[in-house]
């Protein structure tokens, strides 16, 4: 009960936007970005836990206590077989056309926010 704005925040952020392309061909992408912030115990992380829950494979959940920079966009990793370095996909690029779900924010270290 309660919480009808974020509500329908949130089922506007998963139908999504409109892309459009201008008259230049630029093409701009619709999607709908969502910052839910307030006071602790007022359901947050429920609200972000409800839509990985969900949309299971379009949303990736996180916590921002255990990410970094690298571990939300990509981070450079050496393979452990081979010993060669490459590439390894953070939450972000995971999420890729769904839903990147980030909880506690606040507790990422400053540099990586």
């Amino acid at each position: 009960f309660g919480h009808t704005e974020v509500k329908k925040g949130i089922l506007l952020m998963l139908l999504g936007g409109v892309h459009k392309t201008t008259s230049e061909g630029i093409r701009l992408r619709g999607d709908i970005n969502l910052c839910i912030v307030g006071d602790p115990s007022t359901a947050k992380s429920q609200f972000l836990k409800f839509v990985h829950g969900f949309l299971p494979e379009k949303c990736v959940y996180t916590s921002g206590k255990a990410a970094s920079a690298a571990g939300l966009t990509a981070a450079v990793i050496r393979d452990q077989d081979t010993g060669e370095f490459c590439i390894e996909a953070g939450a972000l690029m995971l999420a890729d056309n769904g839903v990147c779900c980030i909880d506690e924010f606040d507790k990422m270290d400053q540099h990586d926010q």
